[in-house]
């Protein structure tokens, strides 16, 4: 019998995604000879086993009310496992793997990360130092620069410089960077903070909402492109399902394109030729190989409409799992269907 902890919520902007993710892996994942321990992070931090049957509480997210719910937390004494708090006492439950289905800060970052490798319990995804540069758009850039790969010109931009002279940090973004011009935090997902910038009216505006998330943001060139998705799975020898294409219907992909409204829509394959097709796969193994990354991560590029050039946009190392998630969609169209992916991501987690 394996014993499986998924771990789900945080304390993180990305939040409900996780929730929504967390359902459809829950519901998704192969329970035969598998003890399932799903254990909730409540946006302040309460870690918790979820004691209700139905995972849709989850997906809506209704979880913390359930009366069946005990405290819970991830020993950092390897071999110690979950700590289940109950009127009993204190249970102690080894676990042989975590499936973390958390999105954004405290998730993906490395914290998290670090917290499972102190416990020696094999894990999902990238581990501390991956996890890390790839969540720091910034960092993200500059190892990715290493493979060669064209990327949008952009400036890393600090809150501190900002608070001291916010004009002089508009004119600098002006005086390098054409109109639009996105503005966007390095370390957040799910485009939180993200906006297209058109005029210089706009940009304070924007520096102000994408600071809320992050000390150091980026300005970044507009890429006028076809939007691609790359699933990568594997560890010393990653593979890339056939691309994928987001027509975001919209100014951009941002938050409310990607899980409120449905405006979106996914191409899979990707509207572009099969040599370009061959050669975004091969750039996403690339960057997923110099980032360090293990498991499964989803590359972003750009392909542009006038040349055909691919432009690296960003990776997500601990990629959305919800019913209109591109990495499942993009797997299960290679013929591994999700029950199948969460298999292999388990035993990738074992392998790492």
């Amino acid at each position: 019998m394996q014993t499986v902890l998924v771990l789900f919520g945080g304390v993180s902007p990305e939040h409900a995604v996780s929730l929504v993710s967390a359902e459809a892996v829950l519901r998704n994942m192969n329970k035969e000879n598998r003890r399932i321990l799903p254990v909730g992070i409540t946006l302040e931090g309460k870690w918790l086993l979820f004691g209700g049957e139905d995972y849709k509480d989850i997906a809506e997210d209704k979880w913390e009310q359930n009366p069946a719910n005990c405290t819970a937390f991830l020993s950092p004494e390897r071999g110690a496992g979950l700590c289940i708090v109950s009127g009993n006492g204190i249970e102690t439950v080894p676990v042989d793997v975590i499936v973390p289905v958390l999105h954004g800060e405290n998730g993906e970052d490395g914290s998290i990360q670090g917290l499972f490798q102190l416990s020696g319990i094999p894990y999902v995804g990238c581990h501390v130092c991956a996890a890390a540069a790839s969540m720091d758009k910034s960092v993200t850039k500059l190892i990715a620069a290493t493979t060669g790969v064209r990327q949008a010109n952009w400036l890393t931009l600090r809150r501190a410089d900002f608070q001291k002279d916010a004009a002089a940090m508009c004119r600098l973004i002006m005086e390098n960077i054409a109109f639009p011009v996105f503005i966007k935090p390095c370390s957040t997902g799910s485009s939180v903070g993200v906006s297209k910038v058109k005029t210089e009216a706009d940009l304070l505006p924007a520096l102000e909402n994408a600071f809320k998330y992050d000390k150091k943001i980026l300005a970044e060139e507009f890429i006028n492109g076809r939007e691609i998705e790359v699933a990568v799975l594997g560890n010393d020898s990653p593979k890339a399902a056939t691309a994928g294409e987001i027509d975001a219907g919209a100014e951009f992909y941002d938050y409310e394109t990607k899980y409120v409204t449905s405006t979106s829509q996914a191409y899979i394959p990707a509207r572009i030729s099969e040599e370009l097709n061959a050669q975004v796969r091969e750039w996403a193994v690339k960057i997923f190989t110099a980032l360090g990354c293990s498991g499964l991560s989803r590359v972003d590029f750009f392909v542009t409409r006038d040349t055909n050039e691919i432009v690296f946009n960003e990776i997500n190392t601990l990629p959305g799992f919800t019913p209109i998630s591109m990495y499942p969609k993009m797997w299960g169209a290679d013929g591994l269907p999700f029950a199948a992916l969460l298999d292999r991501v388990i035993e990738l987690a074992a392998e790492a």
